[in-house]
């Protein structure tokens, strides 16, 4: 789902988004009222991103400005965006198949008429000269142009293919990216949690999971409101993303305040002083108030560390590494714990 605001959460933001319409020319409609929803939730960095953007030059968004706002960064992508996108994938390969086609049926026809003029010159024929002549520059002239012709097929079909690309991997981050956090959610860490366990390893490494847990949490909503929240859980995937820079290593939301690190052929201490260096820079985090500036709270997250045992299945080896979460949790959070 989307969206997953409680109640209280999406009265809080309604206030926001009603002042923000207020102040731009689009209309009060639906298409209009999901772009400053998600602008103000701070859940979708590309909409927020674009927005930000356009507000200097043109202050005041019209209704062509939001609708194409929404159709590049909310609307779905489901199984009728896939299939567009592979037509006009289709039609760009045949564009430039027929490009490369017309190109070499003109070479081939160069080629016939440079020929006819080797022979005529091999053979001294001065009468048939100036009729050869007159096609081969004919003929360089029209090579040259299917040539250009071609070249522009292919640097208009890149840059076609950097857009579709760009589609593309929009609709599939769709599917398991969270969009508060912008890390994997449940499904994504479903199926890299599959693929981990599938994996073989190399001599004296393990597979390593990482279970986190926002400490207080539901103290942070009750004194601040579910906005705030929100922007701790945002505050906390950043740390996460800007933490775990191994490729190999995946983030994810698993649910709630509760955040995940997969560390396929790795080894236990690799597990502990990541999640270690993630509490730590928790920590040192502060919350802004936006409007003052003001340093209004800090937040810090408890660990749980476990390796893979043999027999184990995603759940087993889930419910170890929660196992040791709860673990620093009794023993007063803010700190973590590695599985026996």
């Amino acid at each position: 789902m989307r969206y997953q605001e409680s109640k209280a959460q999406s009265a809080e933001l309604l206030r926001r988004v009603v002042a923000l319409m207020g102040q731009h020319d689009a209309a009060f409609n639906p298409v209009s009222f999901a772009v400053w929803y998600e602008y103000s939730a701070g859940m979708n960095s590309g909409l927020t991103a674009a927005i930000d953007k356009a507000l200097p030059s043109t202050p005041r968004l019209g209704d062509a400005t939001i609708l194409q706002l929404y159709q590049r960064h909310i609307a779905d992508a489901d199984a009728s965006t896939l299939n567009r996108i592979s037509d006009e994938m289709h039609k760009m390969m045949v564009g430039m198949a027929d490009s490369a086609s017309r190109t070499g049926n003109q070479a081939g026809l160069f080629g016939t008429q440079l020929q006819g003029l080797t022979e005529a010159l091999t053979a001294n024929d001065a009468a048939a000269m100036p009729s050869l002549l007159d096609q081969a520059l004919a003929g360089t002239a029209q090579m040259k142009s299917s040539a250009r012709e071609l070249e522009q097929q292919f640097k208009a079909s890149e840059q076609e293919i950097v857009r579709l690309r760009g589609e593309l991997i929009r609709a599939r981050d769709e599917v398991v990216m969270d969009p508060l956090t912008h890390v994997l959610n449940r499904k994504g860490f479903d199926e890299r949690m599959a693929r981990m366990l599938a994996q073989p390893l190399d001599a004296g490494r393990v597979h390593c999971l990482a279970m986190l847990d926002i400490d207080h949490f539901k103290n942070v909503n009750d004194t601040y409101g579910h906005v705030m929240g929100d922007r701790v859980i945002q505050a906390i995937g950043e740390v996460l993303r800007t933490s775990v820079t191994d490729q190999k290593h995946s983030v994810a939301r698993y649910g709630g305040e509760e955040f995940a690190i997969l560390l396929p052929n790795s080894t236990l201490d690799d597990g502990f002083k990541l999640t270690e260096a993630v509490r730590q820079r928790t920590r040192a985090m502060k919350i802004k108030d936006r409007r003052t500036q003001e340093m209004i709270l800090s937040v810090s997250v408890s660990g749980g560390v476990a390796t893979m045992q043999h027999g184990d299945d995603a759940q087993s080896f889930v419910a170890r590494a929660d196992a040791a979460l709860y673990q620093s949790k009794q023993n007063g959070r803010d700190r973590v714990t590695c599985a026996q």
